[in-house]
């Protein structure tokens, strides 16, 4: 009897055809480092985390004071790699981002002196403060990962990834992200107020530091050569049929429900994907589950759909319609 028991556990245990202990245990380091000085917000960690290894961008949204800026900074120094920090103002040009020419005395010569986006992670607090043409100055270093200057292309150094930070109820002196510029990003992260409890842990723990600065307490845990390992083996991920076809349903229904102007396009559909794709390697599965999928939906989603005017003024969320397609949806077995 005891044999056959022993036979049937060896057939249910089945090996990953991708190896991602690896993977697995520098994610569970990276909250450990992050968890040192951010409490909670567990779920803007994972969708950090999830953006970095899918190589996408971030929009992070929320009211001030809230951690979303310092947590983007420990995030980033938990990486061997350069970081840099923009704050945008409404007299910000593009070269003050991207850089500009300069005449070389000794050569006789323009050189090209790069701006601060020429690093690998690159903080950009308050997006919506710089005006239009220099948020359009980011769509080419965004979706190309290049800077072209003067009939110059410079690439960018790998891994690069932004981190932008924006104010929802200050709207004076704001302008509006185009929604090309919208598309750009992976994640949209609302982070909103903690909890009676997570804040008593806060202001515990900032009384424990005693003045020592947040930065001094996290250790860099991860390098480049690892995290292109981790992105190549995140595509080998499995992904049957049935759930490419659960995406590409939920997807197609924000093009024509009725709560919604305008919906998601097939950039977003990949987005979730690649998205569900990480979730599944960071739990050690090397196949996508629906529940994966769900998890990327709303964050990917709810910045590339529009309410109608008559749903917005109800008061009803782009969250809330996600959401509700999300269970419209019969879920593949």
């Amino acid at each position: 009897m005891q044999n056959s028991e022993e036979q049937e556990k060896e057939e249910l245990n089945f090996d990953n055809r991708i190896p991602l202990e690896d993977l697995k245990n520098a994610v569970t380091a990276i909250r450990a480092e992050l968890g040192k000085v951010i409490v909670g917000q567990e779920n803007f960690i994972e969708l950090l985390i999830v953006s970095l290894l899918v190589d996408g961008h971030v929009l992070i949204e929320g009211v001030p004071g809230i951690a979303k800026t310092v947590t983007a900074k420990l995030f980033a120094k938990t990486l061997k790699t350069g970081f840099s920090r923009i704050q945008f103002t409404p007299d910000l040009m593009p070269s003050d981002i991207l850089g500009t020419s300069v005449f070389n005395v000794k050569t006789s010569e323009f050189e090209f002196k790069q701006g601060p986006i020429f690093s690998n992670i690159v903080l950009i607090d308050e997006i919506n403060r710089a005006p239009a043409k220099t948020q359009a100055a980011m769509f080419e270093t965004m979706e190309e990962r290049q800077v072209t200057m003067d009939g110059t292309t410079y690439p960018m150094d790998m891994p690069f990834m932004v981190l932008a930070t924006q104010n929802p109820i200050e709207q004076e002196g704001t302008y509006a992200l185009p929604e090309a510029q919208l598309d750009r990003f992976l994640f949209k992260i609302k982070v909103g107020y903690p909890s009676v409890e997570e804040e008593v842990k806060i202001i515990q723990t900032h009384h424990e530091r005693k003045g020592e600065q947040p930065q001094a307490l996290v250790k860099d845990v991860l390098n480049p050569t690892q995290l292109e390992d981790y992105r190549k083996k995140i595509q080998d991920v499995i992904v049957e049929e049935k759930i490419v076809k659960y995406i590409a349903e939920m997807v197609t229904r924000t093009r024509n429900h009725p709560h919604l102007y305008l919906g998601g396009s097939p950039r977003a559909s990949i987005a979730v994907l690649n998205s569900a794709k990480a979730f599944a390697a960071i739990q050690g599965r090397d196949f996508v589950i629906p529940e994966d999928v769900k998890k990327a939906l709303v964050p990917v989603l709810n910045h590339r759909v529009i309410l109608t005017p008559e749903r917005e003024m109800e008061g009803m969320t782009s969250e809330s319609v996600i959401s509700m397609i999300a269970e419209s949806v019969e879920v593949p077995r």
